[in-house]
């Protein structure tokens, strides 16, 4: 028998009620930095990581309505009270509710590659989404990345290396989330995968430069 979802409202934010920027304060009732999970699946990476800062606060977007209320339950039964889910559009909701400035590091892992040349121009690592990535990252804030398709890889590479040139940002080492365990790079459901598969592993850190 599957186990019965718990679904605690309090971990969810419903899209429909946002109307412009996300109050951070009003949402978690405390002023702390701010993460995003960018696809968060099941939440295996929010439960390690909100467990391990306590400090911080963690919002992850999901698009799959069942990824986010798996991940919510998951977040509910450890009682993690430093996070929320919302099923909502990454793109659009960066764009319209997230305030310039405000998100400590952003965290983008496994995202669909859309292997076929005519759909590349759906995948999330875009010139578009990485502006207003930036724009949501507070001065020397951080953009994690990991993929297992090289091509994704390579193309997100090339999009950095042009806003590196810009002197928006510097390439550093990446960030391995607290859930990752030896030989993993983020710990996350899909590179437990991938890696029993024998797939490679890419990782991109991003830092926003400082005025």
């Amino acid at each position: 028998m599957p186990k019965k979802i718990v679904l605690n409202p309090a971990y969810i934010l419903e899209a429909e009620s946002l109307n412009g920027p996300v109050d951070w304060a009003a949402l978690f009732g405390r002023t702390a930095p701010v993460q995003i999970e960018i696809g968060s699946g099941k939440g295996t990476f929010l439960v390690h990581q909100a467990a391990a800062f306590p400090q911080t606060d963690f919002l992850g977007i999901e698009w799959s309505a069942e990824y986010c209320r798996l991940a919510a339950d998951r977040i509910a039964r450890h009682r993690l009270t430093n996070v929320r889910m919302i099923r909502t559009d990454a793109a659009d909701f960066l764009r319209r509710h997230v305030a310039d400035g405000t998100v400590e590091m952003i965290h983008l892992y496994f995202p669909d590659p859309w292997p076929k040349r005519r759909h590349h121009k759906r995948r999330f690592f875009s010139r578009d989404n990485l502006h207003q990535m930036l724009r949501c990252l507070q001065p020397g804030g951080w953009i994690n990345f990991a993929t297992d398709h090289a091509d994704y890889y390579e193309q997100a590479r090339r999009i950095a290396q042009e806003a590196q040139a810009d002197g928006r940002v510097e390439t550093v080492p990446f960030i391995r989330p607290a859930g990752a365990r030896e030989g993993e790079m983020t710990g996350t459901n899909y590179e437990r995968k991938y890696l029993k598969e024998g797939r490679a592993v890419y990782t991109l850190t991003l830092r926003k430069s400082e005025p």
